[in-house]
């Protein structure tokens, strides 16, 4: 295991490839009970003051990469609000005390995204809380793998829908009140918007549809100084995979088909996160970068 995020090695062994034991959890499932426990960054991500002072808000900060982003932004200075639905109250618990042991604020925020009422008030309490915004992260997703477009129902399509597309259009639109010149919008998308799996039909539709609003979003916010770009994930060891996000079939070779012959974890992503929300990326807008084992896309 590297020391730190800094240190070189090679990318096909930094991290093991990992061969998970089988396993299924109800949706959304708690990482804490995950098998093996992915790699959040929280024995390794090392801070240098790039976010000093900022004020984040996470969307489905409780677990995978929304917590290792939100233990990396930490890290770098920034006070953070994480949301998460009410069920996984434990996990937030974990990563809200990794917060507050790096010296900054955090507040967490359960409740469901999918409802408009709830999203919106997200925004409102992340701010009273952290006593403003400059930083969100659209990081909170559905996937439920369905093998026939025959048996994907109008209720799931609908619930990926609001939960994946329209809850980052209720957040970022209420959040957009408090942003100003330097705020930064980051949204997640996948590699799924570029290489749908034939299982994840809705899932891929939205994550396309995420970078379709995220270019066209920066180009609007663009004279206001603000600037939105996305992170696009190939496969991630999550609980979302085991929560019904891959057939249980499937878990054991999950990841091993990218180049890098191995799944990625959170702590990887996480770093991509920082550096579009930090000055370094300041001529970086509406773009959407990869971060996927190697896996070709357009």
């Amino acid at each position: 295991m590297s020391t730190d995020q800094y240190t070189f090695d090679d990318p096909v062994s930094r991290y093991p490839s990992i061969t998970p034991p089988d396993q299924e959890q109800a949706e959304p499932g708690l990482e804490s009970q995950l098998q093996p426990v992915p790699d959040l960054g929280e024995n390794t991500y090392r801070g240098t003051g790039r976010l000093e002072g900022r004020k984040a808000l996470v969307t489905g900060g409780d677990s995978g990469i929304g917590a290792a982003t939100a233990i990396a932004f930490a890290r770098e200075g920034a006070d953070v609000a994480i949301s998460y639905l009410p069920s996984e109250e434990q996990d937030a618990v974990r990563i809200a005390g990794l917060i507050q042991d790096a010296g900054r604020t955090a507040i967490t925020i359960p409740g469901d995204i999918s409802d408009s009422a709830f999203s919106r008030q997200l925004v409102e309490r992340a701010v009273e809380g952290l006593g403003g915004l400059d930083i969100l992260v659209n990081n909170a997703g559905r996937q439920i793998y369905v093998e026939n477009l025959e048996d994907l129902s109008d209720e799931q399509f609908d619930d990926t829908l609001k939960t994946n597309v329209y809850a980052m259009f209720w957040i970022t639109k209420a959040a957009l009140a408090h942003l100003g010149p330097g705020s930064t919008i980051i949204n997640t998308t996948s590699v799924q918007a570029y290489n749908p799996s034939p299982i994840l039909l809705d899932y891929a539709t939205t994550k396309a549809a995420i970078n379709a609003f995220t270019k066209g979003l920066a180009q609007q916010l663009a004279p206001k100084g603000i600037r939105v770009n996305a992170v696009a994930p190939g496969p991630v060891w999550t609980v979302l995979q085991v929560s019904h996000g891959q057939p249980p079939e499937k878990i054991e070779q999950f990841g091993k088909s990218t180049p890098l012959g191995r799944a990625g974890q959170p702590a990887e992503l996480a770093p991509a996160y920082v550096f579009l929300a930090s000055a370094e990326s300041s001529f970086v807008s509406g773009e959407t970068l990869q971060v996927n084992g190697g896996m070709p896309t357009p």
